[in-house]
């Protein structure tokens, strides 16, 4: 009875951290006030990269909203990577550069990129900023980057949102919510304290220094946040540009939903297990609290997977102390689910009313537990390489 006890209080305990960070982010993203960004004197060349697989579909509308911002002497390039269609020849007609791959045995967005920055090294821009070919840089976005990065001398991240279809269901406008919360809300709280954000895969900006020595070449399932994490840990971590706007959107198909969430999702667990320890470590080593910060921002798990924690703990820790064991874990676990619960209803009254309604947010543990699966196959069936999310068939069926 002691042991099962002592587990309940540090679980209860445990979960106090993430739900903490949670809603000191989300407090703190009420109180935010834009700066406003100082344009560049004279902008330095610069380079767009852009990894593209199929995507011959919709890679000229990324591209143009592209081009419309580059200066003469930029380059705009684009990576076809193991293309089956003629993703090529639509970029070339766009007006890009590209550079074909062809590797079927080394599969994933890191080696596309790795890729890209060899082609580039040759004549070596300023600053590259890379931009996914399923997104939209909203106008203006390039030079506020750019702008950002020569300044801090550091990675910057832009404000990546990506949006569900009109038609879609109760269970897509929840996980467009989260998006937000994840990727505007919660960096938006860390900026306030002047806090490195996570990158997020796209518009994100480097120093070409900076960028060159990282090692890109890998399947990692979330290779934007393991470079964002090694970045910091080489003492540049990145900063959050919430001006700057790049827009996509969800998978209307629901396996390729399925496939993009279990990679983005198991590759976050994955990440926290290898990475948390090492930045932890990393922060005492040198007394640095980017690094203690961009440990704590990743030990928040995702929305779903924290709430069936939180609320599975409490659970357990209410029957406990009915068959007489002690109270504490059941105290410790009702206040993080009052801080959880707390937490997301500030974030839906600030940024989610637009994209919930009162009932869809009341149905969040429904859909908590149709998540159940995925978490449970993190375990019994882990995803572990990279799989791409199929654009040209995500209409079909």
């Amino acid at each position: 009875m002691i042991a099962a006890e002592s587990l309940l209080i540090l679980a209860s305990i445990f979960l106090l951290v993430p739900v903490s960070v949670l809603l000191t982010q989300v407090l703190l993203a009420f109180t935010f006030r834009p700066a406003q960004l100082s344009p560049c004197d004279q902008r330095p060349r610069i380079a767009v990269l852009m990894p593209a697989h199929n995507e011959a579909a919709g890679i000229s509308e990324a591209l143009a909203a592209v081009k419309h911002q580059l200066h003469p002497g930029d380059r705009l390039l684009v990576v076809a990577d193991n293309c089956s269609d003629n993703t090529s020849d639509v970029a070339i007609l766009s007006g890009a550069e590209v550079v074909e791959r062809t590797e079927v045995e080394r599969i994933g967005k890191g080696y596309a990129l790795s890729r890209g920055l060899h082609h580039l090294a040759s004549d070596p821009p300023e600053v590259v900023i890379i931009v996914d070919a399923d997104c939209v840089v909203e106008s203006g976005a390039i030079d506020k980057l750019v702008s950002l990065c020569i300044s801090s001398g550091r990675p910057v991240q832009a404000l990546y949102r990506m949006y569900c279809h009109r038609d879609a269901g109760h269970s897509a406008r929840i996980a467009e919510f989260g998006w937000v919360v994840k990727n505007y809300v919660r960096p938006l709280g860390f900026l306030r304290l002047g806090m490195p954000c996570q990158l997020m895969g796209t518009g994100m900006a480097f120093p070409w220094r900076v960028l060159a020595s990282a090692d890109l070449a890998n399947n990692n399932l979330v290779e934007d946040m393991k470079l964002g994490i090694d970045l910091a840990v080489a003492g540049y971590p990145a900063t959050f540009c919430p001006s700057a706007l790049v827009t996509s959107t969800f998978p209307s198909h629901k396996n390729a939903a399925l496939i993009q969430r279990t990679r983005w999702e198991h590759g976050h667990l994955s990440l926290i297990m290898q990475e948390f320890p090492r930045l932890i470590a990393r922060s005492i080593v040198i007394r640095r609290s980017e690094a203690f910060g961009l440990a704590l921002d990743l030990a928040v798990p995702p929305l779903a997977l924290l709430g069936i924690l939180v609320t599975s703990t409490f659970a357990l820790s209410a029957t406990a102390a009915c068959f007489g064991m002690t109270w504490v874990p059941l105290a410790l676990s009702m206040i993080a689910l009052a801080m959880l619960a707390i937490a997301i209803l500030l974030a839906w009254q600030g940024w989610g009313r637009a994209i919930l309604t009162l009932s869809d947010l009341l149905s969040l543990p429904v859909y908590a537990i149709m998540k159940i699966p995925l978490y449970a196959r993190f375990w019994t069936a882990r995803q572990k390489n990279w799989i791409r999310t199929e654009r040209d068939l995500q209409d079909r069926g």
